[in-house]
């Protein structure tokens, strides 16, 4: 039975990501398609209300500015793109600028290094009182140098050996494996700075004080940075290691800033940050890693109360975290796991949302089954998720489909 299973699984897998029509018109598809008529897969939510990005749109003051971060695997500029416009669409902002603006990221230190892509969107709403500014981070380019010592086991010498499906896999593991092990190594530090690179022009630029199409270093030292943290809204959206980015590179950017950024560290320790998790790997990627600087601490850091309360990182930084079960990369946050294996000083919320995004089939009677790629990669085109990213729980903004298909438990202090 369980290689009736798992041959099954390899079947739909493999149609999946060659895109053979010929192995998706037979019986087993007629009898998927069949099973997909009624939608059945769980959406459970653990945690507090949470506003979604909709309530920031018509921010008089400010903006409301998006930073995605992608996960393993090799990311184009532009990736983004369905999550970007399923967005938009939830939050009702159909209007776009007619161009990107693009910029190469690079170090203050060492201007010569390309440290990946940072693609900025417009969107407004019809009459232009409510706008999006979307950032978009490449960093793959950075690693990407690195895992060609693997090529040799993509070309014909040796795939060609392997079975049609196989190879097919295998690639997806020398694409996507390496990232996280490159991380731990020296060009951590280059995706932190790729990061904090775009977090400062995030910060820094309303929409025509951006450049487009240049190799250019930001610097947090600058009044406008301030000035703009201090009205200005923010959120990010990650998948998997992009999470860890995004923490880490938050975490670093606090560490570094000095006298001369003062302005803007005061006004970052007001700022309430959501972290839209998909696929969240904070769990398996703590492994090996030593715990933080400060941790057990939240209280004297984040309760105004607190005897360190002016020395907290941000103000709040909630993470939101979805999951599928089906994943084999992803994780729910546990019990204790913030208070030990995260600084203290983010003042960090969790939310987890256990929801299906691959969708579980009976294969012929023999078990449910649900393909694995799909659960790791089908988040940001869940009309579920992209509802909850844009408008929340627990607030007259929800939207229906959360209401109606997801299941909310809400916790308290």
């Amino acid at each position: 039975m369980k290689y009736i299973l798992n041959t099954f699984l390899i079947l739909i897998s493999a149609a999946q990501l060659s895109g053979c029509a010929s192995l998706g018109k037979g019986i087993a598809e007629a009898f998927l398609e069949k099973q997909q008529a009624v939608d059945t897969r769980i959406c459970e939510i653990w945690g507090k209300p949470f506003k979604g990005l909709m309530p920031f749109l018509d921010n008089k003051q400010g903006k409301m500015k998006v930073l995605m971060v992608h996960g393993v695997g090799d990311h184009l500029p532009g990736y983004s793109t369905q999550l970007l416009e399923k967005l938009s669409k939830e939050l009702a902002l159909p209007v776009m600028a007619t161009q990107f603006k693009n910029i190469t990221l690079t170090s203050r230190l060492d201007n010569s290094k390309n440290l990946g892509n940072l693609r900025i969107t417009r969107l407004l709403s019809k009459d232009r009182s409510k706008e999006l500014l979307f950032y978009e981070l490449s960093w793959s380019i950075i690693t990407a140098k690195q895992k060609e010592v693997l090529a040799y086991d993509n070309s014909g010498e040796y795939s060609f050996r392997r079975a049609e499906v196989n190879n097919l896999m295998k690639k997806f593991s020398n694409d996507t494996g390496p990232d996280p092990i490159i991380y731990l190594g020296e060009s951590r530090e280059d995706i932190l700075i790729s990061f904090a690179q775009s977090f400062c022009w995030m910060s820094k630029s309303k929409w025509d004080d951006l450049p487009d199409d240049v190799a250019q270093a930001c610097s947090f030292n600058d009044d406008t940075a301030a000035a703009n943290m201090m009205v200005d809204q923010y959120a990010f959206i990650s998948h998997s290691l992009g999470s860890r980015i995004a923490i880490d590179g938050m975490q670093r950017i606090a560490s570094i800033l000095d006298q001369r950024d003062a302005d803007f560290a005061e006004a970052l320790k007001n700022k309430e940050i959501p972290i839209y998790m998909m696929s969240n790997q904070l769990p398996m990627l703590q492994l090996g890693r030593k715990l933080p600087e400060v941790s057990n601490q939240k209280a004297a850091y984040c309760q105004a109360t607190g005897e360190k309360y002016k020395q907290r990182m941000l103000a709040k930084m909630p993470i939101i975290a979805f999951s599928d079960p089906n994943d084999l990369l992803s994780y729910a946050i546990p019990h204790g796991f913030v208070d030990k294996y995260l600084d203290s000083r983010l003042c960090i919320d969790v939310t987890n949302i256990n929801i299906n995004v691959a969708n579980i089939f009976d294969a012929f009677g023999l078990g449910k089954i649900a393909n694995p790629i799909d659960a790791h990669v089908g988040y940001d085109t869940d009309d579920r998720v992209v509802a909850l990213i844009a408008k929340g729980i627990g607030n007259i903004n929800t939207a229906k489909v959360v209401n109606d298909r997801c299941r909310w438990v809400e916790t308290i202090d």
